[in-house]
């Protein structure tokens, strides 16, 4: 796996998960609970929320998310 971004708020990685399985690519966000369980309080001291990939998968991946419209 390879940590494609590093989002500072889980919903911003929960809707680039979800662009990347429109396009057929799996993503994770592997500390999702723990932040939901949280509150969000542990974000920051987990280094923010990260989303992973496949390593195979990285350079369509970041493709993928390059098209999508600012937000």
């Amino acid at each position: 796996m390879t940590t494609l971004i590093t989002c500072n708020q889980l919903i911003e990685a929960q809707l680039m998960r979800a662009a990347l399985a429109g396009s057929g690519v799996t993503a994770h966000i592997p500390d999702e609970l723990t932040i939901e369980a949280s509150g969000h309080v542990y974000s920051p001291a987990l280094g923010g929320v990260r989303l992973q990939v496949e390593d195979e998968d990285v350079e369509l991946a970041r493709e993928i998310l390059a098209a999508l419209p600012p937000a």
